[in-house]
C-alpha cells in the first residue's frame, strides 16, 4: 500500500500502534530539493523531523528507526543527527543506542584534510521493551569459543563466574549458566554495500538517494514479525516496501511525489511474495 501525500497528514490519520516497525530515511537537510523546494537545514530540519518522528512512535507498537545524516560545509558538520536525538530525549522519547549504517564512503567526502564519511546514524526509539524481536536473525555462528569460564564484574568490582555447578536432589551435578548461542548477535554496526549494482533493484536508481535492500532487510527480519506490518513514511523508490513483500510482511509507504508513488508501484510489481 502506497499513499500519496504529506506524510505528517497521512500519519495523523493512522490508528495508534497499528504497525510493527517503522523503517525510513528522510531527506538529509538541504542536500537535495527533490523538485519540491525542500531546503530545511540545521535546527529547522530538526524541527521539521520532530512531529513526524513523534507520529511514527504513536502509530508503531515496536521499533522506529530513521537512517539520517548531517551535512558538512566550510569545515563544519551540522550535527543534526545529534540535535534530533537530543530534542527527542528532552521530549521524553525512549531512545535506543543508535546503530551505525556502515556504508562505502563517497570518495572526497572528507574534504582536503578530514576523513572520508563511511557511516550514517540510525536513530531508534521504542515504547520500552520491544513486543517482538529476533536479534540474531541477521547473526552468524560465533567466531570464537569462550576463552575460559565466562564472567562479568559485579558493582563492587569483584569477578563473578557465569557458569556454576548445581547439585541435584539425586546427587548428580549439573553445570548451569552461560550457553554459547547457535548464532551470535550481529551487533550495532551494520555493514551494507551500496551504490551501483548493490541496491537490490535497478529501479532504485530512479530515486535521488536510495539505500540498499540489505539495510532494510536487516531491520525487517530483526524487528518485524512474519506477517507483520512495516511503515516507511519517506517511501522514495519503495525499497522498504519491496523488501517487506519479499519477506512476507505487509508494507505501507507514504510519499509526497506522484512520480515516486508510481515508481514504488512499478517496483512492487516485480517482487515475488514468499511461497
Amino acid at each position: 500500500m502506497i499513499h500519496l501525500g504529506d506524510n505528517l497528514e497521512v500519519l495523523r490519520s493512522m490508528p495508534d500502534k497499528s504497525v510493527d516497525l517503522v523503517f525510513t530515511s528522510p531527506p538529509y537537510e538541504d542536500a537535495r530539493d527533490y523538485d519540491i523546494g525542500f531546503d530545511h537545514r540545521g535546527q529547522a530540519w530538526v524541527d521539521w523531523c520532530i512531529p513526524r518522528y513523534m507520529e511514527c512512535l504513536r502509530v508503531c507498537r515496536g521499533l522506529v528507526a530513521w537512517v539520517i545524516e548531517g551535512r558538512t560545509k566550510q569545515f563544519r558538520w551540522t550535527a543534526t543527527p545529534a540535535l534530533l536525538m537530543a530534542d527527542l530525549h528532552r521530549a521524553g522519547v525512549r531512545l535506543r543506542k543508535p546503530p551505525i549504517y556502515k556504508r562505502v564512503g563517497i570518495p572526497g567526502s572528507g574534504g582536503p584534510e578530514w576523513l572520508r564519511n563511511d557511516y550514517e546514524f540510525i536513530v531508534c526509539a521504542s515504547h520500552g521493551r520491544l513486543p517482538w524481536s529476533d536479534n540474531t536473525a541477521m547473526g552468524h555462528p560465533p567466531k570464537y569459543a569462550p576463552g575460559g569460564e565466562p564472567s562479568h564484574r559485579l558493582p563492587n568490582g569483584r569477578r563473578c563466574n557465569l557458569i556454576h555447578t548445581k547439585t541435584m536432589r539425586d546427587g548428580t551435578k549439573v553445570r548451569q549458566g552461560y550457553v554459547a548461542p547457535e548464532k551470535a548477535n550481529p551487533g550495532n554496526v551494520i555493514s551494507c554495500h551500496g551504490g551501483g549494482g548493490h541496491m537490490g533493484s535497478d529501479l532504485a536508481h530512479e530515486n535521488e538517494a536510495p539505500f540498499p535492500e540489505s539495510l532494510a532487510e536487516f531491520f525487517i527480519r530483526s524487528f518485524c514479525p512474519p506477517g507483520g506490518t512495516v511503515l516507511d513514511p519517506h517511501a522514495g523508490s519503495g525499497t522498504t516496501l519491496a523488501v517487506a513483500k519479499r519477506l512476507g510482511r505487509v508494507g505501507i509507504g507514504i510519499d509526497i511525489r506522484p512520480d515516486q508513488v508510481n515508481l514504488t508501484t512499478r517496483r512492487l510489481a516485480t517482487v515475488k511474495e514468499p511461497a
